[in-house]
């Protein structure tokens, strides 16, 4: 059985990554710092003295403690799951080789680029690239499918971080290079980038599929 394995990412677009990450250690730096977790307080006052007729007063009610929300810390990603295509994958920690980004083997399993910013860093592009397999069976298949509110989630050992869809984009392989410097900029909030390749020709892939997404509220 022939399957067509798509390499995400362009030579063009690694060079930028690997000076942007040079160029810009404060971003590298905090992407690596905790985020701290948000704090609640929840005070309660004593009830009226007991052996009294009188009704409680406001006073002597008991308020409810504050609802401690916890938020996940950047960390290297374990699995996505993309519901709206009913995607759960294991993540591997990639890293650039000769000028190129190779996604694992397995076409199940999806890679995340540890250069780039951790996912729930404040600052950075998380970026995770799949491969697409023109007959089937590969992660990112059809990542083109997505519309803007879809939900994304990324399990890492801190938590699960929630992402809302904000773009989808379809490049032609040299437009992506183009744009590189937008897609996979490390200076913006924090967001998720996914990439995998689209238009099977028979015997390449023409273009690459690229998602944007943001921390969902």
């Amino acid at each position: 059985m022939v399957v067509g394995l798509c390499l995400a990412l362009a030579g063009a677009y690694l060079q930028y990554g690997e000076s942007e990450r040079a160029s810009q250690p404060p971003a590298a730096a905090e992407k690596r710092s905790p985020a701290r977790m948000p704090s609640a307080t929840g005070t309660t006052k004593p009830p009226s003295p007991s052996g009294t007729n009188k009704p409680p007063t406001a006073k002597g009610t008991t308020k409810p403690a504050a609802t401690k929300r916890t938020v996940a810390r950047p960390a290297g990603p374990q699995r996505i799951s993309v519901p709206r295509l009913g995607v759960s994958a294991p993540v591997l920690s990639i890293s650039a080789s000769k000028g190129s980004l190779t996604p694992p083997s397995n076409p199940r399993t999806v890679g995340w680029w540890s250069a780039g910013a951790q996912p729930g860093a404040k600052r950075g592009s998380a970026v995770i690239t799949g491969h697409t397999v023109h007959n089937g069976g590969g992660a990112f298949n059809n990542l083109d499918q997505l519309q803007k509110g879809n939900q994304v989630v990324v399990i890492t050992p801190r938590g699960q971080l929630r992402y809302r869809v904000t773009g989808v984009t379809t490049y032609r392989k040299q437009a992506l290079a183009t744009h590189a410097q937008e897609v996979f900029d490390q200076s913006v909030p924090g967001r998720l980038v996914l990439i995998t390749c689209e238009d099977w020709n028979g015997k390449i892939y023409l273009s690459n599929v690229v998602v944007i997404a943001v921390p969902a509220a």
